[in-house]
């Protein structure tokens, strides 16, 4: 395969006063963002429009998923300080969209359940007006771990599927196929607006995608997110191909039928890509199926 990216997929440079301001607040509050850690290319973007996600619970992982970027080993952090920076920084960038994410914290005896509750709560009471999306860990399926999360009430649950089944151990190693799923239809179960997100172009085959489309639906996720795996090192898994527009347009419509609310499909998709405006149209459209019905 060609190394070299196809013009659809080179972000552009950030260099806009508002990236610099967003860069500022994030230094100064101490924060930790996936943008930095996952090495996303949309950091440009998002930054000059005033949007980050939030990586709390330290940029350590106990995991080491073959896909991703952040470090992995054992973290030797947890700031009982963190939940009050995040609200402040969040305020700061007077966000009215508000995505949180963390690493895998096995090491802790909630998984970290508690500390993403605080954060929540936190971030409620300082930004009020604020949706708040969390881009949550499995927490090993503990359900009694999930729900500290849940009844702290994020108004939108977002869990990766991340790839196709047959790809879950070489791909995620610790996660599962069934422990997300579990996660995904435990949320929809309590009434939570769900969100998951899979990467295209890591070996799977095309009646794989339409087979993890069609179980995404049936658990009832809401919103979903497609894009192209990019390999972030030698030391990592292998990107197969590049996938083209056009194909992502193809997924996006053949969910849409399905039945999933939004899909957001493209090269340059990550999980937290214009999550507000996903979060706007699936609001909108549930508004017009209540007048229609």
């Amino acid at each position: 395969m060609d190394g070299r990216k196809p013009n659809w997929l080179r972000a552009k440079l950030p260099t806009s006063p508002e990236y610099r301001k967003t860069r500022e607040i994030v230094d100064d509050n101490t924060l930790h963002t996936v943008c930095q850690s996952a090495q996303c290319p949309n950091m440009g973007e998002c930054w000059s429009r005033r949007t980050a996600t939030v990586m709390i619970l330290g940029n350590t992982c106990t995991r080491a998923c073959t896909f991703c970027a952040i470090n992995t080993g054992r973290p030797t952090e947890l700031d009982l300080a963190e939940p009050a920076r995040v609200a402040m920084g969040i305020q700061k960038m007077n966000l009215k969209h508000a995505v949180v994410t963390s690493v895998a914290r096995d090491d802790l005896k909630d998984g970290g359940a508690s500390v993403w509750a605080a954060t929540i709560r936190a971030i409620r009471y300082r930004n009020p007006e604020t949706a708040i999306e969390v881009l949550i860990p499995d927490f090993r399926g503990r359900l009694d771990q999930l729900d500290i999360v849940l009844d702290a009430k994020p108004d939108i649950l977002n869990h990766n599927m991340e790839t196709v089944k047959r790809l879950q151990r070489p791909v995620r190693k610790t996660a599962s196929w069934e422990i997300t799923s579990k996660v995904l239809s435990h949320a929809k179960s309590r009434g939570f607006t769900t969100k998951s997100g899979i990467m295209l172009g890591i070996g799977e085959e095309e009646h794989e995608i339409e087979e993890t489309l069609r179980h995404l639906h049936d658990i009832g996720v809401d919103i979903l997110t497609i894009g192209q795996y990019l390999q972030p090192s030698k030391e990592h898994r292998k990107m197969f191909r590049w996938v083209t527009p056009d194909e992502f347009d193809h997924w996006k419509e053949f969910g849409l039928k399905l039945g999933i609310g939004v899909i957001e499909s493209g090269p340059l998709v990550r999980s937290s890509y214009h999550a507000d405006e996903q979060s706007d149209r699936y609001s909108r459209s549930n508004e017009e199926a209540a007048v229609s019905a």
